[in-house]
């Protein structure tokens, strides 16, 4: 009926569901399933029992959940589950900010925030663009497999960036980067494509960290240590000053 509150599927009511699993790891579980399978047929229960819980393992590494982002056009929300374990002043990458030869002028040289969000094993791992808009960058760098908690992964890692615009020419990067564990980086859209806020851009097997580079004048609205949700946590509002409890603005 017109009028009527829909969930994000377009139902009238809305309920909990089974995440769905992601393609990229369908065939990680179905190896890992078959091998179980042989283990178990040949009576070699001390195989099967752990390549068992494997597949389990997999299975929730590469769920993917629905997730309901807010509908506000000044809103950046995380592009990621994880930790917040660092937010600093730092100039965009060069990657993000140089000219690329495609005469779309990418970010600022000017410092930004740029606020990083750690994934460990356990947590989602697909990814979600902050803002809608169009894509302007994606641009992959080959690098080492450093512990992502450190400061200096963001220069040193295999790392993918992006750079997001909006209609009125805000511009957001963000950069996928790899850790320890973490080997493959795996995108799903490409210069040019238009998302809207929280859209599905990739994914990072196997744990790592997302930095996200907050347009300039833009302070974050999160804290260090706290727990934010891809798509759905507030990182930050265009324009505006964090949002302190107890203090009028």
């Amino acid at each position: 009926m017109p009028g009527d509150i829909l969930d994000n599927r377009g139902r009238g009511s809305a309920g909990w569901s089974w995440p769905s699993i992601h393609p990229e790891g369908r065939k990680f579980a179905l190896i890992a399933a078959a091998v179980c399978a042989v283990c178990a047929f040949m009576a070699w229960e001390t195989l099967a029992w752990p390549i068992g819980g494997l597949v389990l393992g997999i299975l929730a590494f590469f769920r993917d959940p629905v997730r309901v982002t807010p509908r506000d056009d000044s809103l950046i929300t995380s592009p990621a589950d994880g930790l917040i374990t660092l937010i600093q002043k730092v100039p965009p990458p060069r990657e993000l900010s140089a000219d690329d030869g495609s005469g779309i002028a990418g970010m600022s040289e000017t410092p930004v925030t740029r606020v990083s969000i750690f994934m460990s094993v356990f947590d989602v791992h697909i990814n979600r663009t902050p803002i809608g808009g169009t894509i302007r960058r994606v641009v992959y760098i080959p690098g080492k497999f450093l512990n992502a908690d450190l400061d200096k992964a963001s220069e040193e890692n295999e790392r993918q960036h992006f750079l997001v615009e909006r209609g009125d020419g805000v511009k957001i990067g963000f950069t996928q980067i790899a850790g320890l564990i973490a080997r493959r980086i795996v995108p799903f859209v490409k210069a040019g494509d238009i998302v809207a806020a929280g859209q599905r851009v990739g994914l990072i097997r196997f744990g790592s960290r997302v930095d996200v580079y907050l347009p300039e004048g833009t302070e974050p609205q999160v804290l260090m240590g706290q727990k934010v949700i891809a798509g759905e946590t507030v990182l930050a509002r265009i324009g505006q000053a964090p949002v302190i409890e107890g203090v009028s603005q």
